[in-house]
């Protein structure tokens, strides 16, 4: 073998390595957990709000329909259900209180529909022209994420701004979901054409593709705040690994005792939300500081 190619043999060898280091580093976290109220289930812990509140979803044991929910840093819940809805989901929170979100109408076929919350005002968001509208984060100062179905088999993100909509859609991708957004404008989500599922992030029409290295299933990226870092999970079969990127670093988010532990949001404080996963089926809440 030719000293050309040994070294860059070597240099392939480093570069794994390196790569699996960087996969397998785990972060320090001090956690504070939490449990569904008596009655539910924790369904999906989802993103978190400058003052610590948690949102997400829960699951009814009786009726089986989810609601959503808004735990405050104190530990209270407070349920919520979208007007007209079989299903309601709680995915993000601004800083001033106002929720990004999506219900499952009632009403045959059960289309989905995206809809803000601050108080009690609630407002419809709908891509035009969409039969169902996912709404996922907003951030400072008004500006929304999500996605809608572009056709029966593409589904496509966007950006809202004062009711004019941006699409944001990976190059040839049959499905791209824009998950959070800081308030720099800094948009991440995920992308797919297969049963891999790639992170991006994505700023003024560039998008940039941040996977974890080695998933066998691919990247979710689900938050990221004003300093840019993320959080997201990486998929493994009917697993997904929570992570914390920063400075082109990967750190895993791990529960001690836990089965795994999936990662849903983190606010401009570096406080992350997410679940924790026990053998059995439990789970529980969370928030955590992680270095």
């Amino acid at each position: 073998m030719s000293l050309r190619r040994v070294a860059a043999a070597i240099v392939i060898t480093l570069l794994l390595q390196s790569a699996v280091m960087h996969a397998a580093t785990t972060a320090s976290c001090t956690f504070d957990t939490f449990s569904a109220p008596s009655g539910y289930a924790l369904s999906q812990v989802s993103g978190v709000s400058d003052d610590g509140t948690v949102v997400g979803q829960l699951l009814n044991k009786s009726t089986l329909q989810s609601v959503a929910f808004k735990r405050s840093a104190s530990g209270v819940i407070t349920k919520y259900a979208a007007p007209q809805s079989s299903n309601t989901w709680l995915n993000g929170r601004n800083g001033v209180g106002v929720n990004a979100g999506y219900y499952q109408a009632s009403a045959y076929p059960g289309h989905l529909h995206g809809f803000l919350l601050q108080g009690s005002t609630f407002t419809a968001v709908n891509h035009p022209n969409a039969a169902n509208t996912w709404l996922f984060g907003v951030n400072l100062l008004g500006a929304s994420v999500g996605s809608y179905s572009a056709s029966a088999s593409v589904v496509k993100g966007f950006r809202l701004v004062n009711g004019t909509y941006t699409t944001i859609a990976y190059p040839n991708a049959l499905t791209t979901y824009a998950a959070a957004i800081n308030d720099s404008g800094e948009i991440v989500g995920s992308y797919a054409s297969s049963i891999v599922s790639n992170g991006f992030a994505w700023n003024n029409g560039t998008f940039t593709t941040i996977n974890y290295p080695y998933s066998k299933y691919g990247t979710a990226l689900l938050g990221v705040n004003n300093s840019g870092v993320i959080v997201g999970n990486h998929l493994s079969a009917d697993q997904a690994h929570g992570f914390i990127y920063e400075n082109g670093m990967f750190k895993n988010i791990v529960y001690s005792g836990a089965n795994f532990t999936m990662a849903g949001g983190i606010n401009n404080n570096g406080l992350i939300s997410g679940q924790i996963y026990f053998t059995g089926g439990s789970s529980l809440g969370y928030t955590a500081v992680c270095k």
